[in-house]
């Protein structure tokens, strides 16, 4: 039987990562940061990719990463999502790795696990594992067209760019045009990548690249929810302790007791969900598994991260207006994460062909 508990080595991994985010990605800062023109925090994604390596948590030793698996990835990004880190993560240690590692390109492997190069799949945030995707134009070994909603496209060196021959394309970033987009979530930041003949080294075949990644993706996206959830939960709780209304504090009237124990449940089942699909996604089972596992855990995932942004707001009570509150990031990011490798709907769709529960 599969055991879903964290390990060990996990809990202390979780235990590093919270500690360095604790320095460099506190809420201030953030805020901080999505009103400046560069919403990236390089600092701390040096430090987590550099400085512990995490940056090539899934990628095998032989191309210079710590061939770890799945399940050390999901610990990190739920660190990632409490502190609603603005660092291309997910975005290259994850999807843009996934594609790589479906194409066996090993030379562009070693630059991410190294850190020295960030990569980013060049398929709009909203895509869902298996959806149609736009491609750009091949012409005379070059690459022409524009690609809209792409995540973290500002700060990556690499682009991995789908063509209309088939192909996935490794174009360096330098020869395209990344043009900011206006984007609900500030500390993910989206963006048009436009490409006038950039010259592109065909990596391999862009559909099950794609589909991979995406699948990675959203998979693991589950346990940036599970840490967005967990962090509204716990503080808000904590808020409710200490803020007192005629002469007692908030959180003994029953009314709240309630909205709380019933966020709890959802969190804790939104955990079981977000470490199955970790777990699948780490091997050990068949695809129609692993999309199973995933597909379950981002129905469920982003009505949870949503509704516990939302409490944490509401709750918090006028503070939780406020810009200065961590709040508003938290619930962003929770909505933003809603629609990113494909919405709820999409994924129930998805689930019901995958164990034959057609519509009538």
């Amino acid at each position: 039987m599969t055991d879903l508990l964290y390990s060990e080595e996990e809990e202390a991994l979780r235990s590093a990562v919270r500690d360095l985010l604790t320095d460099h990605c506190d809420a201030p800062g953030v805020i901080a940061r999505t009103e400046s023109d560069a919403p990236h925090d390089v600092a701390a994604w040096k430090a987590l990719a550099d400085g512990m390596g995490l940056a090539g948590l899934l990628i095998p030793e032989a191309q210079g990463g710590q061939g770890a698996t799945h399940r050390e990835v999901a610990v990190v990004l739920e660190e990632l999502g409490r502190a609603v880190a603005p660092v291309p993560y997910l975005t290259s240690a994850v999807v843009a790795t996934e594609a790589l590692l479906a194409c066996g390109a090993d030379d562009l492997l070693a630059r991410l696990a190294d850190a020295t190069t960030i990569g980013a799949l060049a398929v709009g945030l909203h895509t869902a594992p298996g959806a149609a995707f736009p491609t750009v134009r091949l012409e005379d070994g070059a690459l022409h067209g524009e690609l809209t909603g792409i995540a973290d496209a500002a700060v990556a060196d690499l682009l991995l760019v789908p063509a209309d021959d088939g192909g996935l394309y490794a174009v360096e970033a330098s020869a395209v045009t990344v043009t900011p987009q206006v984007s609900f979530d500030l500390t993910r930041p989206l963006a048009t990548v436009t490409l006038a003949g950039a010259p592109g080294r065909r990596v391999g075949d862009a559909a099950p690249a794609v589909r991979r990644a995406l699948r990675a993706g959203a998979g693991l996206l589950a346990s940036e929810q599970l840490g967005l959830a967990e962090w509204a939960l716990t503080e808000t709780v904590r808020y409710l302790k200490d803020r007192k209304q005629f002469n007692r504090p908030v959180g003994g009237f029953q009314a709240l007791k309630h909205r709380l124990a019933q966020l709890w449940l959802e969190v804790v089942n939104l955990r079981a969900a977000a470490r199955n699909a970790a777990d699948a996604l780490a091997g050990g089972q068949s695809a129609d598994e692993v999309a199973v596992a995933v597909a379950v855990a981002q129905a469920y995932a982003a009505s949870v991260a949503v509704h516990a942004a939302e409490e944490a707001v509401q709750l918090h009570g006028g503070i939780g207006m406020t810009w200065e509150h961590p709040a508003h990031l938290c619930l962003k990011r929770a909505k933003a994460d809603s629609i990113a490798y494909g919405t709820a709907g999409a994924h129930r769709e998805a689930l019901a062909e995958l164990v034959d529960l057609r519509a009538p």
